[in-house]
């Protein structure tokens, strides 16, 4: 009976493994990389070696490994926050500001707060990290509700916005003394500071985006609030007539979703930066925002769609030295995966 129980599970995992979105996604991204390797070759460079310098640089070596693990955690946060304001049909490009609202909170909190125990100090910093962010969103949800704003337009300006008032506080009010003119606030204590991991520069804000995107994935698909989440999403009127309280749920996911990339923001300036300063992200928000839609906006394959990436991304830098190519050859790459990765998805509905 146990070898028959054990049989049934390996099935089970064989079909879920073989099942149509996780073949278009593998299919997808094999075919970027394809294209990506002819416009290598057509260019004079050997694909194949430059292939193999990006696994050498990322998943070959302890190091590259570990920055993988550092670009996951800013992916995978920004991500959900598209993700879930995706269920109930919203669209959240805001991802960006709410990571720099989310770190200047927290940065607020380590610089002024008066705490002196990490067992404090970082739970403090991660609320008001959250709380950052979700107060960026609602000023795009208010918006919404009090001129009908499209979101969409709403949180990429306020992208911008944010980056702004950001800096009005790191060259003004915050900023160091002791900097050499350098705009960054002073450096934070050890109290607030995310613990390293296993001696590298990878820390404990992985722990907190894989737990962010196991709580979303269980809330979003396994309770009643995420069943009518959906409802939501699927048809705004249908969900009404059964009672469901639309604006209430519009209201929460779009609040959620600017907290989860606030937290982006607290744990670059916690695990990383260990204080503030201008560009503090590169781009984080918005890559995010891809890998959520490379994902399906399903939070256990953002955490693959945010691996994938942090690789590119990781080994970009490695393509620049070693096949000679300009920074934004690896925007290419990952736009051409994007474009796939929805064009397949598209072409399986239409089929059906």
């Amino acid at each position: 009976m146990a070898s028959l129980a054990a049989i049934q599970r390996l099935h089970g995992w064989a079909v879920q493994l073989t099942a149509p979105p996780l073949a278009r996604a593998i299919g997808g991204v094999g075919i970027a990389l394809f294209i990506f390797g002819l416009f290598l070759a057509a260019t004079g460079r050997n694909p194949l070696s430059a292939y193999a310098a990006l696994y050498s640089s990322t998943l070959g070596s302890r190091t590259g490994l570990s920055e993988v693990g550092v670009f996951m955690v800013p992916f995978i946060l920004t991500g959900l926050a598209a993700a879930v304001p995706a269920k109930v049909g919203l669209i959240n490009v805001g991802g960006e500001g709410q990571l720099y609202l989310g770190a200047w909170a927290a940065t607020g909190v380590a610089l002024y707060s008066g705490l002196s125990s990490p067992w404090l100090m970082l739970p403090a910093m991660i609320a008001a990290g959250f709380i950052g962010g979700a107060i960026w969103a609602g000023v795009a949800l208010l918006l919404r509700v009090w001129r009908n704003l499209n979101e969409v337009i709403s949180t990429l300006l306020l992208n911008f916005v944010a980056v702004l008032f950001v800096n009005i506080f790191v060259f003004g009010p915050w900023k160091s003394s002791g900097g050499f003119g350098y705009p960054y606030t002073p450096d934070f204590s050890a109290a607030a500071t995310l613990p390293a991991l296993f001696g590298t520069r990878l820390h404990l804000g992985l722990a907190i985006a894989l737990a962010a995107a196991l709580v979303c994935y269980l809330v979003l698909g396994r309770t009643r609030w995420g069943y009518n989440m959906r409802a939501v999403g699927g048809n705004v009127e249908a969900a009404r007539r059964q009672g469901i309280p639309v604006a209430r749920y519009l209201a929460v996911a779009m609040l959620v979703g600017g907290g989860l990339a606030g937290l982006a923001g607290m744990s670059e300036v916690a695990g990383i930066q260990h204080h503030l300063r201008p560009g503090i992200s590169s781009d984080f928000g918005y890559l995010g925002f891809l890998a959520s839609w490379l994902a399906g906006h399903n939070p256990l394959a953002l955490v693959g769609a945010a691996f994938l990436l942090a690789v590119i991304f990781v080994g970009g830098d490695v393509l620049q030295i070693t096949a000679n190519l300009p920074s934004a050859a690896i925007y290419i790459l990952i736009g051409l995966m994007l474009f796939l990765v929805l064009g397949l998805k598209k072409t399986s509905r239409e089929g059906a």
